[in-house]
């Protein structure tokens, strides 16, 4: 029997395997790399059924353009002219707004709750897993009054959407990290929020997909697809040519590459992010997001992560150091009290998220196409949103019920 194959080895990929194989299904997962780092080592490792609205959300737009002249800044699109990103940047904009909003906060919601629960189950499944999972969950730390405003106006309709949450003065910001201050003028809480080490996760997933017969092809490059009326039969690759029964497309910031070989749109742009360890000195105790820098903050016992930045960058995976500049100095600005250090260039980590330009995911069968599906365009939430769109990508390979309503995420929706 045929396999299917996965194109793309990041936490998406793998958790799709993950959930095939548990079904009995022959897997092969190929990538371009040798996987040993990619944008799913080094995130932030958040587990947010908090983040229910899109990055094309309304004030986006402005904030963006008034980012554009600072190097520093959390969002960044370098003006070039290239036809795709500004193809991507007409349907970001024409995404960006209310109505749009509206439409995606439930099925953003009810992606990442399921998500939630799948990592619980995940846990109790693999304890030997040493996530370092969480639940703890998330704080949303303002400074300004403006920032405060947008917070806690989000705090009420979370609320609303069923979400736990809590604002907290600086009198419980205290309480919550005792060993260090949090410079605040308040936070919002979501309760309901965890976060894990997502290398350990992604080293044990490998390592159990491999145990459990999951093949893969590392450094091998897809040049193109066999195609039969609306059948893939074989992906082409500089490895060779390799027959198969379906085939899904995880290739993260690339996917749109792959969508092009089999003639549909899937508009994506890699937003660069970056990311360094530090020990954890004295020790923060909750995860967090630094709400006027956009920097989150993971803590793990004695190493703590900070993460930030949205450079639009295409595929180029150069690091530019004012964007890391912009969160290390962020730190002490929040924590003066924390003993950080501007790191080495080696121990930098920088990821390319796949940005659809609504900011949802794509999850679905590919258009025009009965054995191809797509699971890919997570944005910031590939960790976050993985579970559970395995699981659905798993559900449909096997024709049946997705386990929630996906319509929000169809593949085709720039066709």
């Amino acid at each position: 029997m045929k396999p299917t194959l996965i194109i793309g080895g990041g936490i998406v990929g793998l958790f799709s395997a993950y959930f095939l194989q548990k079904e009995g299904v022959e897997v092969t997962v190929i990538d371009r790399t040798d996987l040993s780092e990619n944008c799913s080592t080094g995130n932030a490792g958040m587990i947010v059924p908090s983040h229910i609205i899109p990055l094309a959300a309304p004030g986006m737009i402005s904030k963006g353009i008034s980012w554009m002249f600072s190097s520093k800044s959390p969002f960044y699109i370098h003006p070039r002219l290239d036809m795709k990103l500004a193809k991507w940047c007409m349907l970001f904009f024409k995404a960006a707004n209310e109505s749009q909003v509206k439409k995606a906060i439930p099925f953003l919601k009810n992606l990442s709750l399921l998500s939630k629960a799948l990592y619980l189950d995940f846990k109790e499944e693999h304890p030997d897993a040493a996530l370092a999972l969480q639940e703890k969950g998330l704080l949303m730390a303002y400074q300004s009054e403006a920032m405060e405003r947008e917070e806690t106006e989000f705090a009420h309709l979370a609320r609303k959407h069923g979400l736990d949450v809590d604002i907290l003065t600086p009198e419980d910001i205290r309480k919550a990290e005792p060993n260090l201050e949090l410079k605040a003028r308040g936070a919002v809480h979501f309760t309901g929020d965890a976060h894990l080490d997502p290398g350990a996760l992604y080293g044990f997933l490998k390592k159990y997909l491999a145990e459990k017969e999951v093949k893969f092809l590392t450094n091998t490059q897809v040049t193109g697809f066999e195609k039969t009326a609306s059948k893939v039969t074989a992906v082409i690759t500089d490895q060779g040519k390799f027959d198969l029964e379906k085939v899904i497309l995880c290739g993260g910031s690339w996917s749109e590459e792959l969508a092009n070989m089999l003639g549909f749109p899937l508009p994506m742009m890699g937003g660069k992010g970056y990311s360094f360890l530090q020990e954890n000195k004295p020790e923060i105790k909750l995860a967090a997001i630094l709400t006027e820098q956009k920097v989150a903050v993971s803590p793990y016992g004695k190493t703590v992560r900070f993460g930030g930045t949205m450079e639009i960058a295409g595929t180029n995976q150069s690091i530019n150091k004012n964007r890391v500049k912009g969160i290390y100095e962020a730190i002490n600005r929040y924590y003066p009290d924390f003993q950080a250090k501007f790191p080495e260039e080696g121990k930098i980590w920088k990821g390319l998220r796949p940005c659809s330009p609504d900011g949802l995911p794509y999850l679905g069968f590919a258009p025009n196409y009965s054995n191809v599906l797509v699971n890919s365009g997570h944005s910031m939430m590939g960790v976050s949103l993985a579970p559970a769109s395995g699981k659905i990508v798993a559900e449909l390979h096997q024709q049946k019920d997705p386990s929630m309503e996906i319509q929000g995420f169809e593949v085709g929706r720039y066709a």
